[in-house]
């Protein structure tokens, strides 16, 4: 029977508090898995949304707690209904059912020993579709490690510069940034993700795609393994994304997929940063796809204009967390 550690070091904050008697970790999360939905997710890269979309499981809490989160009511608050283990295992059929791609788990670190026995025993019963590791990147390379032979392709973000070129091992430029401890407390940030990004690349390779037909029969490129990293663009911290896309391409080059994101949204007010509370430029967006064109990078994923304004933040009103009847 897997069991939780009884000082908990599932994440880089390894705050030490023993769930198994149902304290909390500083993610916020207890003994038992918590989710807040579970369903067909269009929004995500198209190769990881192909045809009928990602099963996305949305689950309760984050070790990260970013100020800014787009889904700050289920990853800082309390929302979600407890499942059992054998209750997340029927989700992934159930997905697969409604004609998902592969299974999305999103945030899902801080419950991964109870998570890996219900894809050990998905996959021992067949269970064909890729599982998704979708990530903060803010990871500890142990709980990585343990996801060898279960997590098939890694969606991971990688948020903030190193506050020295110290910490990463490559120049990012005169800037020295804050943003890591200012927005999300974490000032070992850049770090753990790098750390934890190597660790992804070297376990699954490099991207590997294949055709995914749907219930109507269209084709399209899926991806099957490999890694994406996510970069979102936050107000007023342009330089700041440049120093880092220019230390993840010079040393992963094209062994990963890159993602841009221009559609950060104000979800919630903060007073005290008040940077925060505007939507990121056209002009600062389309200069951060021009440097990539510049270094070289000729295949990216990117979003069109007025992406803050479309919803891609999800109900978390538990759809899906639930048999039905």
């Amino acid at each position: 029977m897997a069991i939780l550690p009884t000082k908990c070091n599932l994440c880089p904050r390894s705050c030490g508090v023993d769930r198994t008697r149902g304290e909390r970790g500083v993610c916020g999360a207890g003994e038992h898995i918590r989710l807040a939905r579970a369903a067909l997710h269009r929004w995500e890269e198209p190769p990881i949304s192909a045809g009928a979309g990602s099963g996305a499981v949305f689950f309760s809490y984050c070790p990260l707690h970013c100020v800014y989160c787009q889904n700050y009511e289920i990853a800082c608050g309390d929302h979600g209904i407890d499942i059992t283990p054998d209750r997340l295992r029927d989700i992934y059929g159930e997905l697969r059912a409604q004609g998902a791609c592969n299974i999305n788990l999103v945030t899902p670190s801080h419950y991964w020993p109870l998570i890996e026995p219900t894809i050990r025993a998905a996959k021992n019963h067949g269970f064909e579709l890729p599982f998704v590791c979708n990530t903060s990147g803010f990871e500890s390379v142990q709980t990585i490690q343990d996801m060898q032979g279960f997590i098939d392709i890694y969606l991971t973000d990688f948020k903030y510069v190193a506050d020295s070129e110290d910490a990463v091992g490559y120049p990012c430029t005169s800037l020295s940034s804050n943003a890591a401890r200012r927005y999300s407390h974490a000032p070992q940030y850049a770090t753990c993700a790098l750390r934890a990004l190597e660790t992804m690349v070297n376990q699954v390779g490099d991207p590997c795609f294949d055709e995914w037909t749907d219930s109507q029969g269209h084709t399209s490129a899926h991806l099957h393994s490999g890694v994406v990293v996510r970069h979102l663009l936050l107000p007023d911290r342009l330089d700041e994304s440049k120093s880092i896309i220019s230390m993840l391409w010079h040393r992963f080059g094209s062994h990963v997929l890159y993602s841009v994101m221009n559609q950060y949204t104000p979800v919630r007010s903060v007073p005290s940063m008040p940077e925060l509370n505007h939507t990121t430029s056209d002009d600062a967006y389309n200069n951060l796809l021009d440097y990539m064109d510049s270094l070289g990078m000729e295949d990216y994923y990117w979003q069109q204009g007025g992406t803050a304004q479309e919803s891609f933040i999800p109900a978390f009103d538990c759809t899906g967390v639930l048999p039905k009847g």
